[in-house]
């Protein structure tokens, strides 16, 4: 079984895929780790900025890096 990359409460980095180009890509915090049918673990994510809420898979995911997470 695969682990969760990402912790809930963790800030992350959010890449769009080009089938969520309306997505803004930049700074998010996981709200809840997901269950998946592939090997591409699933969160739903809140955006920092605006608060929208969206579920997406790890490898759209990085680890925002610095003092202030």
């Amino acid at each position: 079984m695969t682990k969760h990359k990402f912790a809930v409460g963790q800030m992350v980095d959010f890449s769009p895929s080009p089938a969520d180009a309306n997505a803004p890509r930049g700074k998010y915090k996981v709200e809840r780790q997901m269950p998946s049918e592939t090997r591409d673990l699933q969160y739903r994510i809140k955006n920092a900025e605006d608060g929208h809420e969206r579920v997406v898979p790890e490898s759209r995911l990085q680890a925002r890096t610095g003092v202030f997470g």
